[in-house]
């Protein structure tokens, strides 16, 4: 799904699984998230991670660097996306 202001955004929703017991989403699953957006756009393009690495490309992230702006909780809907 196309958002005006990225190049592509995905809609996802906090599962009860992903949160710590302070109930917010713990923080390793925000890579998680922003992982399946990755997924799901190169799926948008037809393509796909095992087709690329039987082609002889793989596309590993370099550098990941995250600015929490509010703690996610279980059942909160938010936007994934990239540019």
């Amino acid at each position: 799904m196309k958002d005006q202001n990225y190049l592509f955004s995905i809609d996802l929703k906090v599962r009860d699984y992903e949160c710590d017991l302070q109930g917010v989403v713990n923080n390793a699953n925000y890579q998680h998230y922003m992982e399946h957006t990755r997924h799901e756009f190169l799926e948008s393009l037809g393509e796909n991670f095992s087709a690329m690495h039987d082609a002889g490309i793989d596309a590993f992230v370099y550098k990941v660097s995250i600015t929490y702006k509010k703690s996610l909780r279980s059942g909160d809907s938010f936007k994934s996306a990239l540019n």
